[in-house]
């Protein structure tokens, strides 16, 4: 997926997500950090909640255009929406155009849709994001979610952060592009499969001989962290804005 590339804000919107919000604080903490060191000011409404996606995933469109409604209430300046997940952004820029097909408020959805953007994407084209390395030598593991991959267009923009980083290199791993398991309700649905597809992508982030895995979505990184905690596996998970906060300077 291709699109026009912004000039560079001086003002965002900040999406944090309810896993964010809940599980994983820091990452939202990083993800404003990292824009704020670009100079832009960063806003964050409090009164933001779930994207809308749980609901529209089970058939429960009224429930979720009342959230989509909300949310976008919620971001009413015309400036871009940074989301530190390629799921949560893949719902609000390519479904609530789908989700509001016919409605009333359609053009209004459409608008916001539009300036829906997933963080990495947003550091590499908008921000033009380069970091000086200020770690130790390590090797760390990427995995890309569906969602920011298919819906989003996310593609090589994390990794192109991270070999920016001079003392950190990153693993091959057998199948990249290959899903967690975790896919929300699927994960609940469909347990066996989705405890088969995680132990697969687990094993093959063991035998990349990474220390650690990062990731653009909370939800994938809860799944894979608690395999490999399950499994006994040492290897530590968390969101890659996290990384380049401690490395990046």
């Amino acid at each position: 997926m291709s699109r026009d590339v912004p000039e560079k804000p001086a003002s965002v919107y900040f999406f944090a997500t309810c896993l964010v919000d809940l599980f994983y604080p820091e990452a939202g903490l990083a993800g404003m950090t990292l824009l704020e060191r670009q100079g832009i000011r960063v806003i964050f409404p409090p009164g933001q909640t779930c994207c809308g996606q749980p609901m529209r995933n089970n058939g429960w469109l009224d429930e979720a255009r009342a959230i989509a409604r909300q949310q976008i209430k919620t971001f009413p300046k015309p400036i871009p929406i940074v989301v530190p997940s390629g799921s949560c952004a893949g719902m609000m820029h390519r479904h609530y155009p789908e989700l509001f097909a016919g409605q009333p408020d359609e053009a209004e959805a459409r608008a916001f849709a539009a300036r829906v953007y997933e963080l990495t994407w947003f550091l590499v084209h908008v921000c033009k994001l380069s970091l000086t390395d200020g770690g130790p030598p390590v090797t760390v593991a990427f995995h890309a979610s569906c969602h920011s991959q298919r819906e989003m267009g996310v593609r090589g923009e994390p990794e192109s952060l991270l070999a920016g980083l001079s003392n950190v290199t990153l693993a091959k791993l057998e199948r990249p592009n290959e899903c967690c398991g975790f896919g929300g309700a699927f994960s609940v649905r469909q347990p066996e499969i989705s405890a088969a597809m995680v132990a697969d992508k687990i094993d093959d982030l063991s035998k990349s001989g990474a220390s650690e895995v990062l990731s653009g979505d909370c939800g994938c990184l809860m799944n894979i962290k608690g395999a490999l905690e399950k499994a006994g596996r040492p290897q530590k998970a968390r969101h890659i804005a996290e990384f380049l906060v401690e490395r990046g300077r």
